[in-house]
């Protein structure tokens, strides 16, 4: 099957990039936001029917790789788990990425990771570790395919993206009552399905936050429900710190603690609850379309945000593979300044 031309386009973008060995902090902190000065286009993402047509074809090539449907969203898109399952007794890590529909670039650089799994590079990892990736939660808000006016969204192209699902509900706060048909597909066909230790919950934030003067690339969080285990947190902790200093040390990223709730509607607070899932929340700088201006960052910035998220993704699931997140320090989270504005 061929990969359409925008897939392959975010593809080379990340791929450019990851090959490239600098990268300016000036590029990643003051990456232009829209500001009403830029074209905001969608035809440079992926759209749900060329996402899924890239992982049925990385499933037909990948012996490693198996592809399932969990469920459908309310307009009855498909909802893709993509599983590398070696052995059910080695640790397992779940990604997850647009559960805000307006929150795409990180599901861009999902499709590069997946991509990169299937490399020979990366078969003695993936006997050390299960790693489930949902690329595209929300795609029924990615598509624009929604019950309620658009009209106002800034992006321009061939569709808006918006953070609610077709029921105009926001799904990183159903994680309690579970009322939405994404919701229910993620909690009873994966996390009650597998034994999941760690989970990463990438979104987007909006552009403007700050830490000692300079605008973040993004901004971490554990669970901070006041009924999570102490233990869990801490390990949260550990996963965090993996992505901090393998971000960090790129020398361009920029990474604050996000000021998030404590309810357990919250996917990040309510799965470590439940489940007793080790949960991380990373959001990155601007999203891909919002009706708020000060939300939405522009196209220039797309290549080096999908960087930090292949980054995250890849440093992550080696650190689970080789048993460093284990010891990983967590002391960096003592000083980390939380993001302002």
């Amino acid at each position: 099957m061929r990969r359409s031309t925008r897939t392959t386009a975010a593809l080379a973008l990340a791929g450019g990039l990851l090959a490239g060995s600098t990268a300016t902090a000036v590029a990643v902190g003051e990456g232009p936001d829209y500001g009403g000065n830029e074209v905001i286009t969608t035809s440079i993402l992926s759209t749900y029917d060329e996402v899924a047509d890239f992982l049925r074809a990385q499933d037909a090539k990948q012996d490693a790789m198996e592809l399932e449907v969990i469920g459908q969203t309310v307009k009855g898109r498909d909802i893709h788990l993509v599983k590398y399952v070696s052995d059910p007794a080695n640790p397992t890590i779940l990604y997850l990425a647009q559960q805000h529909g307006n929150e795409q670039l990180t599901t861009e650089a999902m499709l590069h990771f997946v991509k990169s799994l299937g490399q020979g590079q990366q078969a003695r990892m993936l006997q050390d570790v299960n790693i489930l990736l949902i690329p595209m939660f929300n795609a029924d808000g990615a598509m624009g395919d929604v019950n309620f006016s658009l009209d106002d969204y800034l992006a321009k192209g061939e569709r808006h993206l918006t953070r609610y699902n077709a029921n105009e509900v926001d799904l990183n706060r159903d994680h309690v009552a579970k009322e939405q048909p994404e919701t229910r597909a993620l909690h009873e066909n994966v996390l009650q399905a597998y034994d999941v230790d760690y989970m990463i919950d990438l979104h987007h934030q909006g552009t403007q936050s700050r830490v000692d003067g300079d605008l973040v690339s993004g901004s971490i969080l554990y669970p901070t429900s006041p009924d999570a285990d102490p233990a869990v947190v801490e390990r949260s902790k550990r996963l965090g710190s993996v992505v901090y200093q393998n971000v960090d040390s790129t020398g361009w990223g920029h990474i604050g603690k996000y000021v998030g709730g404590t309810a357990n509607t919250i996917g990040r607070n309510g799965i470590a609850v439940e489940y007793g899932v080790s949960t991380l929340l990373f959001e990155m700088r601007g999203m891909s379309d919002h009706e708020y201006a000060p939300y939405v960052l522009g196209q220039k910035s797309n290549g080096y945000l999908i960087r930090q998220s292949v980054v995250t993704l890849t440093s992550t699931a080696k650190a689970v593979a080789d048993g460093s997140v284990e010891t990983a320090d967590t002391s960096f989270w003592d000083t980390l300044p939380e993001q302002q504005g």
